[in-house]
């Protein structure tokens, strides 16, 4: 295997970034690296800035901002098109 693909998912602790959580964990597969952040932090929304993240929950795979989360929230079909979930060679 050549290594595992970055998830970041940047949360706010509301209802729908649980639900968001939850389904980045549920799809994830054994080539995916979940990470939870919490926006609440100073640190963690800078982090979340630099990927360009203007609301949460937001999804980052390997550094990008998933195409989800740049006008509308996170998809289960979007992600999965981006990766999360598909085990890597």
């Amino acid at each position: 295997m050549a290594g595992k693909r970055r998830v970041e998912v940047f949360s706010a602790g509301c209802a729908l970034c649980d639900e968001t959580v939850a389904m980045v964990r549920r799809i994830a597969c054994s080539s995916c690296e979940v990470e939870v952040l919490d926006m609440r932090d100073p640190a963690v929304a800078a982090h979340a800035r630099s990927f360009g993240v203007r609301t949460v929950p937001a999804v980052v795979i390997d550094g990008r901002l998933g195409a989800c989360c740049t006008g509308a929230g996170p998809e289960e079909a979007t992600l999965r098109a981006a990766g999360v979930g598909t085990p890597l060679p």
